[in-house]
């Protein structure tokens, strides 16, 4: 019996990973002795939430949080009431109240999601408190599996740190928007990531290209 539930991937179930690699990565999940986040009902949350004709914008990130309870399956997001450290979100939230003038709070980031941006994580699984641990169980092929699947209309990538600029080094700018910055790892915010403007950047791309800019404050409504 398979550790996922593909049916929500809608298109993206087409892809040539799904009937091979996946196999495989599911064969070395069940040799895991530790926890592994996000759960495996969360794991392809951002395809299930982005599927390729809404997609308008990509964040990659790295690996899932590796902390119990903070990982959901959408790079960068943490679920609501976690109540731990928020380390780059919270750096993510200063920026966009520096580059809009808007509040961020939510942690949880669906719904960025269900305005189009897709929010990957290069790495879709983790063991807890190993970072990087599954890198190499074979993801990327997937990742680049999205890539080129999306290379079939302009879009806009944000890319936030020295390795998921990599993965994305054959995104072609133009006719790409493409936005590279340190991350916003606390580490390394003050490096590049703060003053990049990267939320005020996309909007007014989209909005050249005829498409409804990205609400990044807190959304209206409970």
């Amino acid at each position: 019996m398979s550790r996922f539930d593909l049916s929500r991937l809608g298109a993206w179930g087409d892809l040539p990973f799904f009937n091979t690699t996946l196999h495989e990565i599911e064969n070395a999940l069940a040799l895991e002795t530790r926890p592994v986040f996000p759960p495996a009902s969360d794991t392809f949350a951002a395809l299930e939430r982005c599927q390729p004709d809404a997609t308008k914008v990509i964040i990659l990130g790295q690996d899932p949080y590796h902390t119990p309870g903070k990982a959901d399956g959408l790079a960068f997001s943490i679920p609501q009431g976690f109540g731990g450290r928020l380390d780059s979100l919270g750096n993510i939230f200063k920026e966009i109240k520096t580059d809009l003038g808007q509040n961020r709070s939510r942690t949880d980031l669906s719904d960025w999601a269900d305005q189009g941006v897709m929010l990957l994580n290069t790495a879709l699984s983790v063991p807890q408190g190993a970072a990087k641990g599954h890198d190499k169980l074979g993801w990327s092929l997937l990742v680049k599996e999205v890539l080129l699947h999306l290379a079939d209309r302009p879009r806009a990538y944000i890319l936030w740190g020295g390795p998921v600029q990599k993965r994305a080094a054959r995104v072609n700018s133009p006719p790409n928007l493409k936005i590279e910055s340190a991350h916003p790892s606390p580490l390394s915010a003050y490096r590049g990531f703060f003053g990049s403007r990267p939320f005020s950047q996309t909007n007014a791309w989209l909005q050249a290209q005829g498409l409804d800019a990205i609400n990044w404050g807190d959304p209206e409504g409970p």
